[in-house]
């Protein structure tokens, strides 16, 4: 089974999106994770179809596939780092994020991306004061499950699947958190999940191989990068704890199709060598001679 490797535009903010594309394709990698946002593809911009046309032909002219990613700090909210959430409070304001999924789901479809992605945001303060403190977190999940389901039947209708990432600090922060989600909306089929390597390393209780295991099934698009114990900080492959041989070899063994994304938000400064250092680094975990993993 092969691999496919992709680089997630959220760590080339520096790059104008034709050139990081570009740069992406020279260096060998096999697609890219596109974050909507202000500097790339902005959802919220005039003329979006005609931009994502655009963006839809040079992703084909490259040999470049894709997913669609919904992680953009401030594209609805240039004061509130991933504001408004699906949790938010506000009926309007939990409605502003849910017309941003069904716009991805729509670029989704259009760039013929293999999932789009998205996250739940963060228990708001207030919950427990407003909805009462024993009642707060069955609140926030039925929130969460209410927001999302015309997102599902959109991507239904698009026949591209969503998928959930549990991240550090959010209310679906665990594969755990994933299978409640699941369990609580009735297992719909569009539903599956972004699993991020170096999250498994922070926080699950179990190893990133076997969390690779675990969440085979449902398994729709893959983060990867470095990360300690404990600590959510996203480093450079060999900066921190992970063994990424078995990683990879795990995850191959999923059968998974879809791409291994790279996800460096935070050395965009250094974009392009981050490119090509960690497709380096992948290619020696995985055995690869002329991009193709033999696993």
């Amino acid at each position: 089974m092969t691999l496919r490797l992709g680089y997630g535009t959220n760590g080339l903010t520096d790059l104008r999106l034709d050139d990081a594309l570009g740069l992406l394709a020279d260096l060998g990698y096999d697609g890219v994770g596109l974050t909507l946002d202000h500097m790339h593809l902005d959802p919220l911009g005039p003329d979006l179809a005609d931009r994502t046309r655009r963006v839809a032909r040079r992703l084909t002219g490259l040999g470049l596939g894709v997913t669609v990613e919904t992680g953009a700090r401030y594209v609805l909210d240039s004061r509130r780092k991933h504001g408004p959430s699906l949790l938010d409070p506000d009926p309007d304001a939990r409605a502003a994020r849910v017309a941003l999924l069904l716009r991805a789901v729509d670029v989704a479809a259009d760039l013929g991306a293999h999932a789009v992605h998205c996250f739940s945001g963060v228990v708001p303060p207030a919950t427990g004061a407003a909805d009462g403190v024993d009642a707060g977190r069955d609140v926030v999940w039925q929130r969460l499950a209410d927001a999302l389901g015309p997102v599902l039947d959109a991507a239904a209708g698009a026949g591209v699947p969503l998928a959930v990432e549990p991240e550090p600090g959010h209310l679906l922060a665990t594969l755990a958190d994933f299978h409640h989600l699941r369990a609580l909306l009735g297992d719909p089929e569009p539903l599956g999940l972004t699993l991020d390597i170096g999250h498994c390393q922070c926080l699950e209780p179990a190893s990133p191989v076997d969390c690779v295991k675990e969440a085979a099934p449902w398994l729709r698009h893959v983060q990867i990068e470095d990360m300690r114990r404990g600590v959510h900080e996203h480093l450079p492959f060999g900066d921190g704890e992970i063994d990424f041989p078995p990683v990879l070899e795990a995850l191959a063994a999923t059968g998974y199709t879809g791409l291994t994304v790279v996800e460096l938000p935070r050395h965009s400064h250094a974009g392009p060598e981050m490119a090509r250092t960690s497709l380096d680094f992948l290619r020696r975990a995985t055995g690869t001679t002329n991009g193709a993993a033999p696993c």
